[in-house]
């Protein structure tokens, strides 16, 4: 008769645990195909690592803690939420008149990249001043959208951008937004960081120090006492800046003045790049505009935006989270 060891029973009883374990995290795997989301493929890993023990006898190496595999139901509980928050953006593009379902961008970086200016882009005392650039440094596969100065105020857009899952960075302008700043207001509940555009959108290079300084520290203290805090980032109008403009931000606590590679809109792109491409990091420019301005609205500016970079296989990641 072959004998039984003393810890048999323990270790039959975490090995029907890992196998349940692994079971969840398999068909949490399988509610990610076709959505980016290495999260659950790593949590697998994990718990083959934590789990090896049971059948084999390896133990973690020196210095190295065991891991304790998490139920099977909690990764099927959260296999099911990935799963039914997918089908909802699924649901969601089609209502929007989306052939394809927006790729989800992947985790912010851990570490952010450097940002310097873009060659080219500089003022004299560039170094110390609020780095200019028009596509952040990244291997990802992201593109960001940002919107400057706040003339219409589409709620349709609203529910456009929060049901597909869309970030964007907005740029504000004083004297466009004042009409309704609860519209924008909305926007920074649902996680859209709000920055600066000056209060009256002038052309600043004909402006001296002490205006320019006006301007933007003006809607400095105007985003401050709307939105509860002051934006560290700024877009010059019209993309236009001297030395005098960047030490006047610097002045008002701006960290990085992001300009744009790209515009989008309803019926077309332009391109500052002669190849006429998308590229990794990439910032997109569009604006708060309708039918009077437009051929079209802002839905069906997204709607082209979110075509083309979706066809190309880009992501829409947020702005702040790579600065």
């Amino acid at each position: 008769m072959r004998p039984v060891r003393q810890n048999d029973g323990n270790r039959t009883e975490r090995t029907l645990f890992c196998g349940a374990a692994l079971r969840g995290a398999a068909t949490a795997g399988r509610a990610l195909r076709g959505v980016r989301g290495g999260l659950l493929v790593l949590t697998a890993a994990a718990l083959a690592a934590g789990c090896a023990d049971a059948g084999s006898g390896v133990r973690p190496a020196s210095g190295q803690q065991p891991l304790n595999a998490p139920p099977a139901r909690a990764l099927d509980a959260y296999a099911s939420k990935l799963r039914a928050a997918h089908a909802a953006r699924v649901a969601a593009a089609k209502r929007w008149g989306l052939a394809r379902t927006p790729l989800t961008a992947p985790p912010a970086p851990e570490k952010k990249p450097v940002i310097g200016t873009r060659k080219g882009f500089e003022v004299d005392g560039q170094d110390e001043l609020p780095p200019v650039f028009t596509t952040v440094p990244t291997k990802e596969k992201v593109v960001f959208l940002t919107i400057d100065d706040g003339a219409e105020k589409d709620p349709a857009f609203l529910r456009m951008t929060s049901e597909l899952k869309i970030p964007y960075t907005a740029f504000l302008s004083h004297y466009l937004a004042k009409e309704d700043y609860g519209y924008f207001r909305r926007m920074q509940a649902g996680g859209v960081g709000l920055n600066n555009h000056t209060l009256h959108h002038p052309y600043l290079p004909n402006l001296s120090y002490k205006q320019q300084k006006r301007e933007i520290c003006g809607m400095q203290d105007t985003m401050e006492k709307q939105f509860g805090k002051r934006p560290t980032l700024f877009r010059p109008p019209y993309g236009n800046y001297n030395e005098d403009t960047l030490r006047a931000a610097r002045s008002c606590g701006i960290k990085a003045a992001p300009l744009w590679n790209e515009e989008v809109f309803p019926d077309h792109w332009d391109y500052r790049e002669w190849d006429r491409s998308l590229h990794p990091g990439d910032i997109v420019l569009t604006h708060f505009r309708g039918r009077e301005d437009w051929k079209g609205t802002m839905p069906d500016m997204l709607r082209r935006f979110l075509k083309k970079v979706t066809h190309e296989g880009y992501a829409v990641a947020r702005l702040e989270d790579y600065l």
